[in-house]
């Protein structure tokens, strides 16, 4: 545990979550961030989960720590009501009454380098590790507008300050190209350069940068505040979010798919994982995959993978990777997850606040614990 003589506002821990693992990298599927409280409340006490379950609860309640980090979302789904129940909307409410906000680190954090898929590599020993297996992050958009050279420093600035230009822990990210617009200014025009009522001919920088689609209207105020023209030229592109590596790759000599099975078992410490394959077979090239790795396994198998260990692996999938000459350990959704959650609770801890861990609750559904 860490200590600190004065408290940090939450929005300072969130900041330092999203400079550990950018929420932007997280699947537009997955809610992470700051997901209950004010972000200008004071932060004593943090405490971090596996999965927000009915006895995480009861402990918080019993000794309620200022901000909560889960690695499981609670609200995986849009909800209109909180109402009371053993529910993630009834856990919710919980919170809220004991005074406990909840900020999120999912996919984000298994992406991200050192996280939850570096970890699980990092646990089965596996060496020359690289990426597979690309994650699209959350949706943005691109804003591209044509400012005078001496201007472009300026707008950027200005959006940069209202949220766009980032792209993970860089700032003021933008491309720019030279180039020439035409304009001509008719009667009752104040045009910045050139004259009325003839064509004229004006060096321009095309600057295009992203932003995410939550601070659209705060940056297209900003941008017009910012630009010198009366009528400044720009246009809005939907796209993808960036990609990054959701599983990881590496090479562990040596070993058959029963040794490496044994191997999994023991280094994470869950219950005996199921084999899919020839337990016989050497294996050299293994993929792993926290959690959910099942849409991942055409993946894993294109990098060259002889096994795929990850979790939730289906009866239909597990027979495709057969044929395709992959075989399986399924070790199980939460136990992959658990050399990540260590990593976790530890960067919390260096924030500079008393940190409590309640990793050692069980949130296994199979485990027969709630």
């Amino acid at each position: 545990m860490a200590r600190v003589s004065r408290p940090r506002a939450i929005r300072d821990l969130i900041t330092a979550l999203a400079a550990r693992a950018p929420f932007e990298r997280a699947a537009d599927w997955d809610p992470v961030g700051l997901i209950l409280g004010d972000p200008a409340g004071r932060v004593r006490r943090a405490a971090v989960c596996h999965e927000v379950t009915e006895g995480a609860v009861a402990a918080l309640e019993a000794d309620p720590p200022d901000l909560l980090v889960s690695y499981h979302p609670l609200l995986f789904r849009p909800t209109q009501r909180l109402v009371a129940g053993p529910t993630p909307e009834g856990r919710a409410l919980r919170l809220a009454r004991a005074g406990v906000a909840l900020a999120v680190v999912h996919t984000n954090f298994d992406v991200s380098p050192g996280g939850t898929a570096d970890a699980l590599a990092e646990a089965l020993g596996l060496g020359e590790v690289e990426g597979f297996g690309a994650l699209s992050g959350s949706p943005t958009r691109k804003l591209v507008t044509f400012v005078p050279p001496d201007a472009a420093d300026g707008v950027l600035e200005a959006v940069a300050e209202a949220g766009a230009a980032q792209i993970g822990n860089y700032t003021h990210c933008s491309f720019r190209a030279e180039g020439t617009g035409t304009f001509f200014a008719a009667e009752g025009s104040a045009p910045r350069a050139g004259k009325r009522g003839e064509l004229s001919h004006e060096a321009e920088v095309r600057l295009e940068l992203v932003l995410p689609p939550a601070r659209e209207a705060e940056v297209i105020r900003a941008l017009l505040r910012a630009h010198p023209y009366e009528e400044p030229a720009f246009d809005l592109f939907e796209r993808r979010g960036e990609l990054h590596p959701a599983g990881r790759i590496g090479v562990i000599p040596g070993l058959s798919l029963g040794e490496l099975a044994e191997r999994v078992a023991e280094s994470l410490q869950g219950s005996v994982p199921r084999i899919a394959g020839d337990r016989a077979r050497r294996v050299s090239r293994v993929a792993v995959v926290p959690g959910s790795g099942e849409d991942l396994a055409e993946a894993a198998r294109a990098a060259g993978a002889d096994v795929l260990v990850t979790g939730d692996l289906r009866h239909h999938a597990a027979r495709r990777a057969l044929d395709s000459g992959l075989a399986l350990i399924d070790a199980g959704h939460v136990a992959t997850e658990r050399p990540g959650l260590e990593r976790l609770l530890s960067f919390v801890a260096s924030q500079g606040i008393e940190t409590a861990s309640l990793l050692d609750r069980e949130c296994d559904p199979w485990s027969g614990e709630t």
